[in-house]
């Protein structure tokens, strides 16, 4: 991604970064239907939950929550459908090795409109201890409590 200029974040899945250790990210495209497009340019859609899996030599997305189309027809989409991931060959033999090493999950990071056109980024993240996650919080708090004694002492 090194053309920022065109890119407009649609959504962030922050509680990855919180739940993971990223270790590489990818861009992929989405295969989408109509009203899903319309939905997501409405920002109606999640991606908290959702997970990459690899079958058949092609990648998925699944648990991406995009809400129906409120002014669609009676041909509307599922809201959890699993969809496909645009990808290329190569790149998903590289995904496959790293996720076989144990421990790793493709997890879903942002969406964005790249130059108009929906792209995921999604990351190969290996989940945190729960020791960690505690020890982040508590490093966040600190570093918040001396932000407010220094931003106290300043001022007077």
């Amino acid at each position: 991604m090194s053309n920022q200029a065109n890119i407009k974040i649609i959504t962030e899945n922050r509680k990855a970064y919180f739940n993971y250790n990223i270790e590489e990210r990818f861009e992929a495209g989405i295969v989408l239907k109509g009203t899903e497009v319309k939905s997501i340019r409405l920002g109606k859609i999640n991606i908290q939950d959702a997970f990459i899996l690899i079958r058949n030599g092609e990648a998925f997305v699944h648990n991406m929550n995009i809400q129906p189309y409120p002014f669609g027809t009676h041909k509307q989409h599922e809201p959890t459908a699993v969809r496909k991931l645009l990808l290329h060959k190569h790149e998903i033999n590289r995904l496959v090795g790293k996720v076989l090493q144990k421990g790793y999950s493709l997890i879903p990071l942002k969406l964005y409109y790249k130059s108009g056109i929906i792209k995921l980024e999604f990351g190969l993240a290996k989940g945190k201890r729960e020791y960690d996650k505690k020890q982040k919080i508590k490093e966040r708090e600190e570093k918040r409590a001396l932000e407010k004694i220094e931003k106290h002492y300043k001022i007077r």
